[in-house]
């Protein structure tokens, strides 16, 4: 994984509430299990019309919006567990995802695989979107160090919580195996020490 600390952007708002894994990637994209390609099919159904031809109407497909920084709606990637959908976000491009809610399996399947799902008060993820309505290019700076996320036009900001673990393999850029092989000798020690 790429290490996280500070990030800034412009971001794509998706103003629906409620989207489930079955929305994020549908489930007949869920044969394979290499991670590559799934961002390919990230909201297939609302990207594509049924004869595959884009949908200009949709956010994603819509040339305005540009950057790494998906800010969604409330209760965003509930339904089922599937990792899939945190797979599909990070394969398309998106490092960050906003919101007022998670389904908690989500946030950690995002967290395992480099993407920092932010949550946000309700209030302050509407002040986003209609910053990004009355401006298309405006930027957010997530800093992950210090928990915060700011809108840069107005310097408001708000602080956002994070599991330590998580907070710190995000930061060196670890995956939970990575994490082990970086403190084996620690392992190493302790297992000598311990008997059996």
């Amino acid at each position: 994984m790429e290490k996280f600390t500070t990030h800034t952007t412009q971001a794509v708002p998706l103003n629906i509430a409620n989207v489930d894994t079955d929305q994020i990637i549908p489930a007949r994209f869920l044969k394979a299990t290499d991670k590559k390609g799934f961002g390919d099919n990230v909201f297939r159904d609302w990207r594509f019309d049924k004869s595959g031809n884009l949908n200009t109407e949709f956010t994603l497909n819509n040339p305005i919006y540009s950057g790494s920084i998906l800010i969604a709606g409330d209760n965003f990637g509930c339904g089922s567990s599937r990792e899939h959908a945190a797979w599909a976000l990070v394969g398309y491009g998106f490092k960050v995802i906003v919101s007022s809610f998670f389904a908690d399996i989500f946030r950690n399947n995002c967290l395992n695989v480099g993407v920092l799902p932010v949550q946000v008060s309700p209030e302050f993820l509407e002040q986003i979107f209609f910053c990004i309505e009355a401006n298309p290019q405006t930027s957010l700076t997530v800093d992950l160090t210090n928990q915060k996320i700011t809108l840069d036009a107005t310097g408001d900001d708000e602080s956002f919580k994070i599991n330590p673990y998580k907070k710190k393999n995000m930061i060196n850029g670890f995956d939970d195996i990575d994490y082990l092989l970086n403190i084996k000798e620690d392992i190493r020690t302790f297992s000598k020490k311990t008997p059996l």
